[in-house]
């Protein structure tokens, strides 16, 4: 299973929490490459509920996460 941030982005408006089966009825419902259905279907937990992405491949790294470097918080610690 590899996940890459352009094949997570089309669960984004995936009807989360959702099961196994569910991800993979929205995958094809909304037109996903063959890659994800793929990568969906390796998951091994059938009945698991699943909260986001980061359930899934938790490595994922989120568009709200906040990424940016503030210099203020490494002042004098250089």
């Amino acid at each position: 299973m590899i996940w890459t941030p352009e094949l997570a982005s089309f669960l984004e408006d995936a009807p989360w929490p959702a099961t196994k089966e569910e991800l993979i009825d929205f995958a094809e419902r909304s037109g996903a490459p063959m890659q994800v259905i793929d990568n969906l279907q390796e998951l091994e937990e059938e009945e698991a509920l699943y909260e986001g992405m980061e359930d899934i491949w938790p490595d994922f790294i989120n568009q709200d996460d906040d990424l940016y470097y503030d210099e203020e918080d490494d002042e004098g610690y250089y």
